[in-house]
């Protein structure tokens, strides 16, 4: 698989052509150059999952781990050093097939989308600077090596959120989203270096020896990378950047939710899973309770958001928690022993990459057609944009987890694994999802249903979007139709083996009827013209809602965190001790050597004479010195 190179060799070259030389092209030359290399791409990634999975599997049963390019980069010792390559194995070629297919879809969309738009040339460079930085972050062949794409998508992802550079809200949050992170990955750097400095390794297969040698150091280790992998993907309290990153272009925001940025945390801890699993497993199930938190809180505030991007963000804050919460309860490496959480998280990753592009890209269009995010401004659209409407039920309806849509059949499998680690944090998980399924279908009938904003209607009629907008909805959308049906653990599980899902229906029953009560009370509530249910309980439970509108007041908190106390307490005596310590010390060296300098001055006058005296004379002193010592 020598062509997997392209694989990142082709959004790298699309992005230096664009950026250095996009301004001279025409917007359609740039978007196809973007858009051609993501399909080549594509087209490489399909081809080398097909060789890959229908590759005979290994003597002992699993899928071979291939590197079919590695050179040492940076050595440090023998056995210490930086490698770059391209590591395939199975969830590292699932992520080629999440990552290829969503982008694809995004920059076919963004033709119709961002249209006119001023930058559009280095929208599309940014839009494959950020693709590369997530190929290279699922294929790194060591910790190391991922860390470097890791801080790239980093990169990207402020260049993409603040696109909109002359916009103050844009700015606010693209320096807040990369600040955030980049605080989690100093403790991912951290954890990096106590890593590889006791192991002699940055692999992710160390040899026993190096395991041994590390002793109890390894949980503090992937406890720190932790870190990262939570800021990364937004687990509370680092989701904060998430929710603001909706000032970026709506196209970005499907590829960060979807396939990049916010899953990237998953990842790692998908990657060290077998180090999580065998020496911290205290470590992973902490993953899991900050996971179940976290998708209860985003759950609570995507309840009471008005805003339709921002209900989405959080949704996708609430749908990674089920992530981490899969990967969290494994109690084994064998799915049928406690590992059945490890494949039912990486499923609900691909199967939740699908539907909620197809969401974000759906808002998009409805964006597109009314000029808003709020829902005030919506209401009655199904019949102006029948395509966006039965494309965005689709995903609504999975990502509540309605059989037959993917949805339904990864998030069973969470819940399952969830119910054999403990029945507390199944019933919670399970309460979660019926969560989920209100507020998604509150969002659906707000936009959809509810009363129509006729006035607003009468100066702007809504319309359906063109075909580059309208087709990544229908390709997605069959997508989610179809995806559940995969044997996704014949080619994805905890320890390589081939595991047959089985569903169980003492967890899926209670499960469908949960999301049906949801989905039922939804529609008493919001699918009429007329609201009065839903605006007696904001008004009986005011100090509430306003609180889960508000999130909780969690920038707040923040935002008094920082300024009150590491900027009054921390930075500003830091502040005062580098002007009036470290500064005039430094002066001091500077006023000291020029005084000596003008004090030598006169030594130093040309006169071969005072040389002279000044040679013999130190000869004398020396002399005398070395008679007496």
């Amino acid at each position: 698989m020598d062509y997997t190179i392209l694989i990142l060799a082709l959004p790298a070259l699309s992005f230096l052509v664009l950026a250095l030389a996009g301004m001279k092209m025409s917007h359609r030359v740039a978007g196809m150059l973007g858009t051609l290399s993501l399909g080549i791409v594509a087209v490489l990634s399909y081809m080398t999952a097909f060789s890959y999975f229908t590759a005979e599997r290994t003597s002992e049963g699993v899928y071979p781990t291939l590197e079919p390019w590695n050179f040492e980069w940076l050595p440090f010792t023998s056995s210490l050093h930086i490698d770059m390559g391209i590591l395939l194995d199975p969830i590292s070629v699932m992520m080629l097939v999440v990552i290829s297919t969503v982008s694809l879809m995004v920059h076919i969309y963004s033709f119709g989308y961002m249209k006119g738009e001023v930058g559009f040339q280095r929208y599309y460079a940014f839009l494959s600077l950020f693709t590369f930085s997530m190929l290279g972050l699922v294929v790194a062949t060591n910790i190391f090596q991922m860390y470097v794409f890791w801080e790239l998508v980093g990169v990207s992802s402020y260049l993409l959120i603040g696109f909109y550079y002359t916009k103050p809200e844009a700015i606010a949050a693209s320096k807040k989203a990369f600040i955030v992170t980049r605080f989690a990955d100093l403790g991912f750097l951290i954890g990096i270096l106590i890593y590889g400095y006791y192991m002699n390794t940055f692999t992710f297969t160390p040899t026993e020896e190096q395991l041994m040698h590390a002793g109890m150091v390894l949980p503090w280790a992937l406890g720190l990378m932790f870190v990262g992998g939570a800021g990364k993907s937004a687990m509370f309290p680092l989701h904060i950047w998430l929710p603001d990153a909706m000032e970026g272009p709506t196209p970005v925001s499907a590829l960060i939710h979807a396939a990049t940025m916010v899953v990237a945390g998953v990842y790692l801890v998908a990657r060290m899973f077998p180090l999580f699993i065998g020496f911290a497993p205290n470590a992973l199930h902490m993953v899991a309770y900050v996971g179940a938190f976290t998708a209860f809180y985003a759950a609570a505030v995507a309840c009471a958001q008005s805003d339709i991007k921002r209900v989405l963000a959080f949704s996708t804050i609430s749908q990674i928690g089920f992530m981490m919460v899969a990967l969290g309860v494994c109690t084994a490496a064998d799915p049928h022993e406690g590992g059945l959480g490890y494949m039912a998280g990486m499923f609900h990753l691909f199967t939740h990459a699908m539907f909620k592009a197809l969401l974000f890209l759906g808002a998009g269009c409805i964006i597109h057609a009314v000029h808003s995010n709020e829902m005030e401004t919506m209401g009655g659209l199904r019949k102006y944009m029948p395509i966006t409407h039965i494309t965005f039920l689709i995903a609504c309806l999975a990502i509540a987890g309605i059989p037959p849509f993917s949805g339904f059949f990864s998030k069973d499998e969470i819940l399952t694994a969830c119910f054999q680690f403990s029945p507390v944090i199944g019933w919670v998980m399970t309460i979660i999802a019926g969560m989920t399924a209100f507020y998604m279908f509150r969002l659906y009938y707000g936009i959809f249903w509810g009363k129509e904003n006729k006035e607003l209607h009468e100066h702007h009629t809504p319309h359906e979007s063109p075909l580059s907008m309208t087709f990544p909805l229908m390709f997605l959308a069959l997508i989610t139709l179809v995806a559940g049906f995969i044997p996704f653990g014949h080619y994805v599980s905890s320890n390589g083996h081939a595991y047959d899902i089985h569903l169980d229906w003492s967890v899926a029953g209670t499960s469908i009827v949960v999301a049906v009560i949801a989905i039922a009370l939804a529609t008493w509530m919001y699918a009429r013209e007329k609201q009065p249910v839903a605006e007696m309980l904001a008004k009986r439970f005011s100090t509430l809602h306003r609180a889960a509108y508000r999130r909780f007041y969690m920038d707040e908190i923040w935002m008094f965190v920082t300024k009150r106390i590491i900027f009054r307490c921390i930075s500003t005596p830091l502040a005062w001790f580098d002007r009036h310590v470290v500064d005039q010390f430094m002066n001091f060296m500077a006023w000291s050597t020029n005084a000596a300098g003008e004090s030598a001055q006169p030594i130093q006058n040309g006169r071969i004479q005072s040389y002279t005296q000044w040679f013999l004379g130190g000869i004398v002193v020396l002399t005398i010195i070395l008679l007496i010592f």
